[in-house]
C-alpha cells in the first residue's frame, strides 16, 4: 500500500521528466536537464527538475522508519 502511494505521488515527477526529455531531444541545439533531490521532514523529499525553468515536487520518501 505504501509503495502504491509513493508511486502515485512520484508519477507527476516522472511524467514531467519524460516531457522535458522529449523537448530537449526535439530542440535543435544544446539542452541540459538536472535533477536535484532534497530530504524534507516527515518522510518527504523535494524533487527539483532544472531545465531552463525549475519544476518542484514534494513526494513521500517511502522509506520506513524515518520520522
Amino acid at each position: 500500500m505504501t509503495n502504491n502511494l509513493h508511486d502515485m505521488q512520484a508519477e507527476p515527477v516522472k511524467n514531467k521528466l519524460m516531457e522535458l526529455l522529449d523537448e530537449v531531444l526535439q530542440h535543435d541545439g544544446f539542452g541540459e536537464i538536472r535533477v536535484e533531490v532534497k530530504i524534507l521532514k516527515r518522510r518527504q523529499k523535494e524533487v527539483i527538475l532544472h531545465c531552463g525553468k525549475q519544476y518542484r515536487f514534494v513526494v513521500e520518501s517511502g522509506l520506513p522508519g524515518q520520522a
